[in-house]
């Protein structure tokens, strides 16, 4: 991957694996780093070394929100993930136990890639991510697992990902 000014002053990511392009412009990254050390006060998470990760903050910590707790807050998903189809009706909670793994999986190593919301709605469900890469991976996991058809629709104005898997 490489990074690469563009003339809208934005970086764009060049990526090698063909999925998408992604433009480095997201609301909720904050423009400037949050001083060290910052715990998140509704997870907290802990800002330290240049990142966001699950520790214990010092006393002196700051105090701020993270930026998937402010998606949260705000209901602004980065991530869509629609499920449908005949398989997934009766297979439902394996699939759904597959998703909350992959979640609790990555959310291990990086806080901010949470599940936001599960709507159910006339067979189908729509899971809401507050990072692209979580839906993006949760898409690849099912397709891995189970096949079916797996689409990505990468809006980078947006930096939103829409996933759809059938079967």
């Amino acid at each position: 991957m490489g990074t690469v000014p563009s003339s809208d002053g934005f970086r764009q990511i060049h990526r090698h694996d063909g999925i998408f392009q992604e433009r480095e412009h997201d609301s909720y990254k904050a423009s400037d780093k949050p001083l060290e050390p910052t715990v998140c006060s509704h997870c907290g998470a802990l800002f330290h070394a240049g990142r966001w990760q699950w520790g214990r903050a010092p006393e002196n910590a700051h105090r701020s929100i993270c930026p998937a707790c402010h998606r949260i807050q705000d209901h602004y998903p980065a991530g869509f993930i629609s499920l449908k189809g005949s398989f997934f009706q009766s297979h439902r909670d394996e699939v759904m136990h597959l998703i909350r793994n992959h979640e609790k999986h990555e959310k291990q190593e990086h806080p901010l890639k949470r599940i936001m919301d599960v709507e159910e709605n006339e067979g189908k469900s729509l899971i809401t991510t507050t990072d692209i890469h979580l839906a993006r991976g949760i898409g690849e996991a099912l397709h891995h697992a189970y096949q079916g058809t797996l689409e990505f629709h990468y809006n980078p104005e947006q930096n939103l990902l829409r996933v759809n898997w059938a079967r």
